[in-house]
């Protein structure tokens, strides 16, 4: 057979994929169960990203199904195994500071910008043209390929959840949600609420009437917002807060609005598998709130924050700091935090955790703890670690496939972030981040290179190639 120049096929059809990555992209795919219906669970845009995908794999001659408006795959080929890669068209909300509409991509300077350009609509589009072209080419295959499309990656994963209990597992997969070259091991995700109970204060003081802070625990929070009781001594309180502002390199407003005061402060968003590359807006105005005055029970909360999650994210203060050699340290994002004087106030957290480590035997630890300081851990949730063995077939191919197409060793990465890889028995995280890359999954003006998303394509038309053929 003819040598297949890869990137070349790829380079000939640009304008297609960047056309079908930019209508992809302008669809705000973000989760919005307020409005669900029973064709759309997950919100009506969700569901049109969905489609989106499923009416490109009918328009190019693909058999494709929808299963349950939650996921559904696009199919090429013939063979009683199936290749599978695994792909999300769900977002994070944007957030806010934009150069650009972040639901208006456009290309500037080589790269595309929009949210979901880098994760993970972008590597799914490049995905699906690496399929698309092997298609084209008419290469023989002895198995099947499969595009996989989920659609509540960001969230709960009831999409995969509820593919595979239907549809079979592929005999080897890849995600192209994380980072080149192969990412061979993920941490264990755990999400959970710490709840304060409900109680009356004991001792008045500035009553913290609602705090509010970030919308995903995935998320390093970019804004927070706290109102409160109107202060004996206003100009005192706004010169503390100031100062404190100054002090930290933040910035943030102070603004006296009837007989309240409402303070917010701004952040940096990042992907909860680091929150140290952001700046937790929510941590540092709740540790600010910690040095007033307060009534019992937002002091309470507060102090709890300040003692127990502020400025540690690798859950020291908690007693599950932890670290293995395998998947590095264990890590601690404080993604939502909300405070109501008459209602519920919980903290939401997100841990990953090293594949040696066993988060449900410190459980009760922890929840010794919270109840020690009058709180309480709720909604926990727990997605188990991920390894693949360096010795698999599939690794092997990936990685021939990488230094082929690169000219660069192919090197095991593990990753603190989830990626589909984990729902599959045989699979792993492959791209599209190449290394010295800047990552900005998650962040306001997230971007890909083009360059980048065309050589990712065509890494992933000939992984899909050697793993079927």
């Amino acid at each position: 057979m003819a040598t297949i120049h890869w990137l070349e096929e790829i380079q000939s059809r640009k304008d297609d994929l960047l056309a079908d990555a930019k209508g992809l992209l302008a669809i705000k795919s973000i989760l919005d169960e307020d409005h669900s219906m029973s064709d759309a669970p997950l919100g009506k845009e969700v569901k049109e990203a969905l489609d989106f995908m499923l009416q490109l794999g009918k328009r190019d001659g693909f058999q494709t199904k929808n299963v349950d408006n939650l996921a559904g795959h696009i199919e090429y080929g013939e063979g009683d195994e199936m290749i599978g890669i695994l792909c999300h068209v769900d977002v994070v909300p944007a957030g806010e500071g934009w150069t650009s509409p972040p639901f208006s991509p456009e290309v500037r300077d080589g790269k595309l910008y929009a949210r979901g350009a880098m994760d993970d609509k972008g590597p799914t589009i490049a995905a699906y043209y690496g399929m698309k072209l092997l298609k084209e080419l008419n290469l023989p295959l002895n198995r099947r390929v499969r595009v996989i499309i989920g659609t509540d990656e960001e969230s709960k994963w009831r999409c995969v959840s509820r593919y595979f209990e239907t549809e079979e597992m592929p005999k080897y997969g890849f995600a192209p949600d994380a980072d080149f070259p192969i990412i061979h091991a993920e941490k264990g995700i755990a999400d959970f609420y710490i709840i304060q109970e409900d109680q009356p204060s004991t001792y008045e003081g500035i009553e913290v009437v609602s705090f509010h802070s970030g919308q995903r625990l995935n998320m390093v929070p970019d804004h927070a917002v706290a109102t409160l009781s109107l202060h004996k001594d206003t100009e005192a309180l706004k010169e503390s807060f100031l100062d404190y502002l100054n002090t930290h390199q933040l910035e943030g407003t102070f603004n006296v609005e009837k007989d309240e005061v409402v303070l917010e402060v701004k952040g940096k968003a990042a992907h909860a598998m680091e929150p140290n590359n952001g700046v937790n807006a929510g941590l540092y105005l709740g540790a600010y709130l910690s040095t007033l005055e307060l009534s019992s029970r937002p002091a309470q909360f507060f102090g709890f924050l300040y003692d127990f999650l502020f400025k540690d994210t690798r859950g020291n203060k908690l007693g599950l700091k932890f670290s293995d050699d395998i998947t590095g340290d264990l890590t601690l994002n404080v993604g939502t935090i909300v405070y109501q004087k008459d209602g519920e106030s919980k903290f939401g957290i997100n841990i990953r955790y090293p594949v040696t480590y066993s988060m449900a035997d410190q459980l009760g630890s922890l929840e010794a703890l919270l109840q020690d300081k009058g709180l309480k851990l709720a909604d926990f949730d727990d997605s188990k670690p991920h390894h693949v063995e360096k010795d698999s077939p599939l690794i092997q191919i990936l990685q021939k496939v990488y230094e082929e197409q690169t000219g660069d060793k192919a090197e095991l990465l593990t990753i603190g972030g989830g990626t589909y890889a984990r729902s599959l028995q045989q699979g792993v995280a492959f791209g599209p981040l190449f290394p010295g890359r800047p990552d900005v999954a998650h962040q306001k003006d997230e971007y890909m290179e083009v360059e980048d998303l065309l050589k990712a394509a065509a890494i992933y038309a000939q992984a899909i190639y050697e793993l079927a053929k």
